[in-house]
């Protein structure tokens, strides 16, 4: 048995590691490399809006010089204003193709993970959606696929085109004018991105844990609600909301450090900034009054250091934001790196076509190595013949339905179709052949119809509505204001247990499998329901393989074999009739089962 494995996260209180960052982005590469020819052209367009944003200013240098004294002023050429204007608009256009052409790429690649991720969780194990906690993966989902988007933002629209930028204006300092120039502007730049760097990553930390606390608070949350009912029984809203705020502080405290740290990293950058400036426009002033450079060189020098430290200006913040960014995208992808615990063997084949039997050939168990389930479990369900299980609660009766669904694997022994040990066989063509009423039973957020409609979406209204009728429900959905289209609500809380009940026997029959699967089917309805449903029931069952698990053993009396589970084990079988004759503990539980139904009539 495979067990659930992630990249370890780095423990809050140290940054991520480099390692972790390079390993984000080739991941994430891929995903923007499928559009290559966009992606490279936009990045045209990125170099040729930099190029004209840069020659603006030597443009206006020599207009500058044109209206110098000395100049003739009506000798102003009229191309240098047409071209000033041309390359305006030109860096403007060049942003925006930029925009339009990369659009597409971010939104796609941000829809193709996404996607990835909701699939991949989908097919991971029980197990793992069991243990997980909601609130805490849907946070971590929607920071990471929003995360993508920022990512390639700050990437493509801030950091590429400063970069672009930088090199541009060093080349011409480096051309036009003497090396000091370009020393001052190279060191200021290399102190600003050092300090930047060093406090980023020193408040990454700060970064992990408002966002851990912030999941943390949203899970708790998302679980009191889900659980209102619970709340309201035990009259706690003062202690959800208390534990809920307990969460907050956590998050109020981390927020705080990190508003604070960021104000340091702001003044830390202008203090750079400020004296880079200085010492660009003295030296420039200099040359000025030494004759060696004119007022257009000066007005050159300045206009390049406003171009140059308006987009470091926010380095900081676009530092911080991509290594948050990468940060986010890792937890998701690491949600990608949890491998499945269930999954295809190499030749897996599809299930044959009915009819299926179905054998449970010394079945062992266990969700817990120390605690086992199911011990040397040995059965068969002929094709076409209903088996019930029967048994006190903690038997093991309900671990079959999902080693038959094969959400988990046996631990010893094999459960077989038709002879094939099912994982030989794909997940998809099992599933598909076997459909079930669970004992509990949950609804998605939508009508009443989609509900039932889900156990075959390609299904017609009018087999809906048979679906439903042979469920004895369509009666009730009629009387309702808006019949089909009622809503369910979240795990369909708006309908009672035993309406919820016959919605999932709807869906079963709708699916019309070969093998069924009832769970305490009819666990959440009345006698008279029971027995209503109970003929529907049967008659679904005859000519498919059947297994019924139940409490109520009246709803087994007509089964063709009926098994008496103890301790994971079978300890009686047989018929109906044979059991009582044989005056064992099903006799006992039949007889029990009896007066309570007499005291309740009574």
């Amino acid at each position: 048995m495979r067990h659930t494995a992630t990249r370890n996260k780095p423990p809050i209180g140290q940054p991520l590691q480099d390692t972790h960052v390079w390993l984000t982005l080739r991941t994430l590469f891929p995903y923007l490399w499928a559009y290559r020819l966009r992606v490279l052209l936009a990045l045209g367009c990125l170099v040729a809006a930099k190029v004209a944003n840069v020659t603006v200013p030597v443009v206006f240098k020599h207009m500058i010089d044109g209206l110098s004294p000395g100049e003739q002023a009506l000798a102003l050429p009229v191309l240098l204003l047409l071209l000033y204007g041309v390359l305006r608009f030109s860096t403007s256009l060049f942003t925006e193709l930029r925009e339009f052409l990369f659009a597409r790429v971010t939104q796609r690649a941000v829809r193709h993970v996404a996607l990835e991720v909701f699939r991949h969780l989908h097919a991971l194990s029980l197990r793992f959606h069991l243990e997980r906690q909601t609130g805490g993966v849907s946070r971590d989902i929607e920071r990471g696929t929003r995360s993508i988007s920022s990512l390639i933002s700050y990437t493509l629209y801030s950091i590429l085109p400063t970069l672009v930028e930088i090199s541009l204006v060093l080349g011409i300092l480096f051309v036009k004018y003497d090396l000091g120039f370009v020393l001052i502007t190279l060191a200021s730049l290399t102190a600003y991105i050092v300090f930047t760097v060093s406090v980023s990553n020193w408040r990454i930390d700060i970064r992990r844990a408002v966002n851990e606390s912030d999941s943390e608070a949203n899970t708790k949350a998302i679980d009191s609600l889900l659980n209102y009912e619970t709340v309201k029984y035990f009259n706690n809203e003062a202690y959800e909301a208390e534990r809920y705020d307990r969460h907050l502080r956590k998050w109020e405290d981390a927020a705080t450090r990190s508003q604070t740290t960021l104000s340091f990293l702001n003044l830390g950058q202008q203090a750079i900034i400020a004296l880079g400036v200085t010492a660009m426009m003295w030296r420039a002033a200099q040359g000025v009054v030494d004759g060696q450079m004119g007022i257009g060189d000066l007005v050159l020098v300045n206009a390049f250091l406003i171009q140059l430290y308006i987009p470091l200006n926010f380095l900081g913040v676009v530092y911080r934001e991509i290594r948050q960014a990468l940060t986010d995208i890792e937890r998701m992808f690491d949600l990608l790196k949890t491998h499945r615990e269930i999954s295809d063997a190499p030749n897996a084949r599809e299930l044959p076509a009915a009819p299926l039997q179905v054998d449970f050939a010394t079945v062992e168990f266990a969700y817990d190595p120390e605690r086992p389930i199911l011990r040397n479990l040995d059965f068969t369900i002929p094709p076409g013949k209903t088996v019930a299980v029967v048994g006190h609660s903690g038997a093991g009766k309900s671990t079959l339905a999902r080693l038959l669904f094969r959400f988990y694997d046996v631990t010893g022994g094999a459960v077989r179709i038709n002879g094939l040990d099912i994982r030989q066989l794909r997940q998809n063509s099992l599933r598909a052949a076997i459909g079930i009423v669970p004992q509990d039973t949950v609804l998605f957020n939508d009508s009443i119809f989609y509900n039932i409609q889900y156990g075959r979406p390609g299904a017609s209204p009018d087999e809906v509505f048979a679906a439903a009728r042979a469920a004895q429900l369509h009666e009730f959905i009629e009387s309702l204001p808006q019949k089909y289209e009622t809503r369910v609500g979240e795990r369909g809380l708006k309908l009672s247990g035993g309406e919820k009940q016959r919605v999932a026997i709807a869906r079963a029959l709708l699916k019309n499998p070969p093998i069924l699967i009832f769970d305490e089917a009819t666990s959440a309805l009345d006698s008279a329901t029971e027995r209503a449903i109970q003929a529907q029931l049967e008659q679904a069952a005859k000519g498919r393989t059947t297994l019924i698990i139940a409490h109520r053993l009246s709803t087994v009396m007509n089964a063709d074999e009926i098994l008496v589970m103890q301790d994971g084990s079978i300890e009686e079988r047989g018929t109906h009739p044979a059991l009582l004759e044989a005056g064992g503990r099903y006799a006992r539980m039949w007889y029990l089962q009896q007066q309570e139904q007499v005291a309740e009539s009574a």
